[in-house]
């Protein structure tokens, strides 16, 4: 990997030196709308700091370089001069803020230039060190979202509270996106969303054939990053057999037209669905392409409203993923750059439990939880159901240190960039921000888990007992949060009747579920073998 583009101006003086970000690997991107080939150049820098800040699994690390490593190509073709540092090149000062101080030194720029970044830690690193050169620091609007952090905090000051439906209603009308009626002022099909269509399980004969991933064999780059992080994080999580992401822009369009013309139509329907043994089912597989800017937000929704006035896919369907990428989406990075950088600090309900260690290695005898974490070790992936009501919910009534959820889930998953992992994390799955993100904590019993897949069959417990030794321990766990937690949710109108549910047990019943509780807590039930907890920080 070339460091930098052979025949740079010499002693000609640099005036912008615009800054590319591993998620940022747009050549449309507003920090080179000013670009002049004579006198700017571009930035990028592969940096170990990025893969240890958190225990950064391989599948992570490997998107991030590969996805780099295609873009300086990209930025080269475009005939943009490029100065760029491998994480396996003589003299990497291994964090961003110390690569970025040694290439000023060397390159004297006049000005940094960048698009507005995903991360805060990130640019407060990149802030710091501008001001210590006395540099100016241009920040770009980032194009990629619909909404601007300025504009969301309009939103957010006109509400008593917010909530992201209301939210979503507003871009929609916005942006004329599944509008209706004279005006363009009514929701397409008469409703704002189709939830209650959304919500299907697969049954007993399973989701039968369904169409196979957008895989992406890895190119000669590709294979190198492979190999250099199997080498440099050997004794990070995760397995690299079978990575076949898009980490380019062509890759990641052949992604996004896969989906919309094989899996889109019967994405709505099952979307809340799991299937052991099959990760991937109906979903898009887009999140990593949007996050890393291989694909505009914009050409995701509009070829999925295309599909639906071409009578390709069913309006369920097209506007539930409209309403992750619209509404969602434009929300999470709303609640993030708004309320940061205390938000990454909340802790509602003072949960102080550590991760299992399992969860970094999948050892665990409860068959929802082993199958979510193998396919996240194997893939960096889970759908949004697992997350939330598998690996989250199960964190959440255990009560873990929310910090650590966030930790885990920054670290383990291809799409992990800190404005969307963040908010779903704390706010949505854990409920630390005590309601901003979700009305009301996200628990369930193992019924749950039984209702939308087939794992509870092959399982040694049983989701309808609460008590003994073949007890579910997510049903334990959720009796012992209600109880934990009772006052404080009793004033919750949303949670209300599952709280008045606690009287109905008796004293013994309650003493036996915290007992149980406890045991859970302390290892003895769930884990296969002990494993040793990794290091979460390297600082």
């Amino acid at each position: 990997m070339q460091p930098t583009t052979p025949g740079f101006r010499g002693n000609a003086e640099l005036r912008n030196l615009v800054l590319v970000l591993g998620d940022q690997l747009d050549l449309n991107a507003a920090a080179f709308d000013d670009f002049d080939a004579a006198r700017d150049a571009a930035w990028m820098a592969e940096v170990a700091e990025e893969s240890t800040h958190v225990w950064s699994s391989k599948p992570r690390t490997v998107m991030f370089l590969a996805g780099m490593r295609h873009f300086a190509q990209a930025l080269r073709a475009a005939g943009r001069t490029l100065h760029y540092t491998a994480l396996d090149a003589g003299g990497n000062r291994g964090s961003l803020q110390a690569q970025l101080q040694s290439d000023i030194e060397r390159l004297r720029p006049a000005r940094l230039v960048m698009t507005a970044p995903g991360d805060w830690r990130v640019l407060q690193a990149i802030k710091t060190v501008a001001q210590a050169n006395s540099l100016p620091l241009d920040i770009h609007e980032d194009r990629h979202f619909y909404c601007s952090v300025r504009e969301f905090a309009a939103h957010a000051q006109r509400r008593k509270s917010l909530r992201m439906e209301y939210f979503y209603r507003e871009m929609r009308k916005r942006h004329g996106v599944l509008m209706a009626g004279e005006a363009g002022d009514e929701p397409e099909g008469g409703r704002w969303n189709f939830d209650a269509e959304n919500r299907e399980a697969f049954g007993s004969t399973g989701p039968g054939t369904v169409p196979p991933r957008a895989a992406i064999a890895p190119d000669a780059i590709t294979r190198e990053v492979i190999a250099l992080v199997e080498a440099r994080f050997a004794t990070h999580p995760g397995q690299l057999h079978s990575f076949a992401w898009p980490v380019t822009r062509e890759q990641a369009l052949v992604a996004l037209q896969r989906f919309i013309a094989e899996r889109l139509p019967l994405f709505g329907r099952y979307q809340d669905a799991m299937w052991p043994g099959d990760p991937w089912l109906y979903h898009s597989h887009l999140a990593t392409a949007l996050n890393l800017k291989l694909l505009n937000p914009r050409e995701a929704v509009a070829s999925a409203v295309a599909a639906y006035h071409a009578g390709d896919a069913p309006l369920p369907s097209v506007e539930g993923f409209v309403r992750q990428i619209l509404g969602w989406r434009e929300y999470v990075r709303g609640i993030y750059w708004t309320r940061m950088p205390g938000y990454a600090e909340l802790n509602e309900l003072d949960a102080q439990e550590d991760l299992p260690t399992w969860y970094w290695n999948g050892a665990t005898d409860m068959t929802c939880l082993r199958d979510a974490l193998a396919q996240t070790l194997s893939h960096g992936y889970a759908n949004h159901i697992q997350r939330l009501m598998v690996t989250g919910l199960y964190a959440l009534m255990l009560g873990v240190q929310p910090q650590q959820v966030h930790a885990w889930y920054l670290a383990v998953y291809v799409d992990a960039v800190e404005w969307v992992e963040l908010p779903n994390t704390l706010g949505m799955s854990q409920y630390a921000d005590g309601g901003l993100m979700a009305s009301k904590p996200y628990v369930a019993t193992g019924k749950y888990i039984q209702r939308m897949s087939p794992h509870c069959q092959g399982c040694r417990y049983d989701p309808a007992q609460r008590m003994g030794d073949a007890a579910c321990p997510f049903t334990t766990l959720y009796w012992d949060f209600l109880m934990r937690h009772e006052a404080k949710l009793a004033a919750n109108p949303r949670m209300a009747l599952q709280v008045k549910n606690v009287a109905r047990l008796s004293h013994a019943e309650k003493q036996a579920i915290r007992e149980r509780a406890a045991a859970i807590r302390r290892g003895k039930v769930g884990s296969e073998r002990p494993a040793m907890r990794p290091a979460l920080l390297d600082a």
